[in-house]
C-alpha cells in the first residue's frame, strides 16, 4: 500500500527544480542587456502557478481554512495589512515583478484583475493545492 506520505520527497523536488528553472529563466532575462528596439524584448506578462509559496490571495475568495487574511501575515508589507500572502511581506512574484519594473500581479479570483491588468498577468496559485487528489482535502469547508 502506498502512502501519502511517500509522495512528500518527490513533490518537493519536483516543486523546488521547478521554482530554481522559473526563477532562473525569468531573473536571467531581466540581466539580458536591452536592444535598440524599443519594448519589444520587454516582459509581456507573467503568470504564476503554484502553491502557498507563491499564492497572492487567491484563497481569500475560496471557501477554504487555508487563509492568510489575519495578522500577523502582512505585517511588512507596504501596506501592513494582511493581503492573502502566506508572508509577513512579498513574496517571490512580488519580487520577480519588481525586478522586471512592472507591479505585482493580481489574484486571478479577484474582481480588480479586468481588461488591461489582465494583460500584465494574473496568479493562479491556491495555497494548499496538489496534483493529488487528497491534497488539500483538510481545508475544504462544506
Amino acid at each position: 500500500m502506498t502512502r501519502l506520505s511517500n509522495f512528500v520527497p518527490l513533490k518537493m523536488t519536483i516543486t523546488v527544480i521547478s521554482l530554481v528553472l522559473v526563477i532562473g529563466a525569468i531573473v536571467n532575462g531581466a540581466e539580458s542587456r536591452p536592444s535598440n528596439n524599443n519594448n519589444n524584448n520587454r516582459a509581456r506578462a507573467f503568470f504564476v502557478f503554484g502553491d502557498s509559496l507563491v499564492d497572492s490571495g487567491n484563497n481569500n475568495y475560496l471557501a477554504t481554512t487555508a487563509r492568510a487574511d489575519a495578522p500577523p501575515y502582512g505585517i511588512d508589507h507596504p501596506t501592513h495589512r494582511p493581503s492573502g500572502r502566506f508572508s509577513n511581506g512579498f513574496n517571490i512574484p512580488d519580487l520577480i515583478s519588481q525586478r522586471l519594473g512592472s507591479e505585482s500581479v493580481l489574484p486571478y479570483l479577484s474582481p480588480e484583475l479586468r481588461g488591461e491588468k489582465l494583460l500584465i498577468g494574473a496568479n493562479f496559485a491556491s495555497a494548499g493545492i496538489g496534483i493529488l487528489n487528497d491534497t488539500g482535502i483538510q481545508f475544504l469547508l462544506v
